[in-house]
Formats: structure tokens, sequence, C-alpha cells
């Protein structure tokens, strides 16, 4: 089965990294946003805001990295910031709940 594909950009700065992903984040693509935030997590600015203006679908192993990197994130006194969700992402977390349980601005 071919998975479409998913891009992840990282921009640091000192006070905070952007994590700009595009495409699907399914279980064939949730291991390369994981290994993306977890890598910056090595070095954890305040602020990591993942940017999801690009995504098209979120299946539900997506929406636990989505929960398990925002609580790793905590751990390591960082903060985990959810930006331009779509419509179609919003409807998902509002249904899951999951938008209580995230920080998404």
């Amino acid at each position: 089965m071919e998975h479409a594909e998913l891009t992840i950009e990282v921009t640091r700065k000192p006070t905070e990294a952007v994590v700009t992903a595009s495409g699907e984040i399914d279980g064939g693509t949730v291991h390369r946003l994981s290994e993306a935030v977890e890598g910056i997590l090595v070095d954890a600015p305040p602020r990591i805001v993942l940017d999801l203006d690009g995504v098209t679908f979120c299946d539900s192993q997506g929406l636990g990295t989505l929960v398990t990197l925002s609580q790793k994130a905590r751990m390591m006194q960082s903060v985990l910031v959810i930006t331009n969700v779509g419509k179609y992402l919003t409807r998902v977390l509002d249904v899951t709940g999951l938008r209580q349980v995230l920080l998404i601005s």
C-alpha cells in the first residue's frame, strides 16, 4: 500500500522552533513527524509551533502522535502549539474531544 507524502520543514529560532507539515499524517508518515519534533526536544526551546496549514488528512495514529508529542514537549519544559488547523482537522479534533487536550491557536 502506498502512502501519501508528508513533507516537514523545521525552522529554529532561540525561543521557538516551527515545524511546518504538508500532506497526510497517517500510519505511514507519523514516524517522520515524531522524529522531527523529538529532534527539536533534544535541545528544547520554550515553544514549538506545529504549523498544519498544508495537512490534508490525519488518521487516528496521527492524532495520537499529536497528543504524545504535546506530552513529550511538556516533559521537556516546552509547549507544543498547533497552528493553522484547517476545517477538516478542526472537525476531527472536535469529534474526538482532542481540541480540549491540545493547545491550538
